[in-house]
């Protein structure tokens, strides 16, 4: 199974990364990159260990301070160093921002229970209504609101004031001109997803 992880730098990595050639080095964004292949101690399963180096400001007061970061990616995964490094840079994006979004903006960070089951429904709602509130921004909100949080939905849209008024045996809502375009396009694209 493919894994990325970030590594640690223990002396036998050290090693490794002193012996990457520095013509091995090749320019990436914000500092060179290069790769070379690690195994660690009581196995004969060897891994790619992409590695950053990065000039670190010098510190003052410190009389022997490194001058350059070293950050490592180990993986199993295939493609170039590049795509691994995108790959892994989207774990925020694909992971860690979701658990965070599910915990706070749905209020997962405490279950209410002292009994597994209980917790466990209480969580299977919470999952359910973060998944349908994904497809409602993929599907019915404009593109430009698809990386917005629940939190941010919630203020921009649903706790926007209007008036319910009557007339003429209807019911209506009144709400600024500029919601009343956004509530049309939010209709009009529940509609095409319907239909879809």
């Amino acid at each position: 199974m493919p894994c990325t992880i970030g590594g640690m730098q223990d002396t036998a990595v050290q090693a490794a990364m002193a012996a990457i050639p520095e013509d091995q080095w090749q320019p990436y964004r914000d500092g060179p990159l290069a790769e070379t292949v690690h195994c660690m101690a009581k196995t004969k399963h060897a891994f790619r260990l992409i590695v950053f180096r990065r000039p670190v400001q010098q510190d003052l007061f410190a009389a022997e301070a490194p001058s350059l970061r070293y950050t490592l990616i180990a993986t199993n995964r295939d493609g170039t160093s590049e795509e691994i490094v995108q790959w892994y840079n989207q774990r925020g994006e694909a992971s860690e921002h979701r658990i965070k979004e599910l915990k706070i903006g749905f209020g997962m960070e405490r279950l209410p229970c002292g009994t597994f089951t209980a917790n466990a429904v209480f969580f299977r709602i919470g999952v359910l209504a973060d998944n349908l509130f994904v497809l409602f921004k993929l599907l019915a909100l404009p593109p430009a609101w698809s990386r917005c949080q629940v939190r941010t939905v919630r203020w921009r849209l649903y706790q926007v004031a209007g008036k319910v008024v009557r007339h003429a045996g209807a019911v209506i809502l009144k709400v600024q001109h500029w919601f009343w375009g956004l509530c049309e396009e939010i209709r009009t694209r529940c509609a095409e997803a319907a239909q879809a």
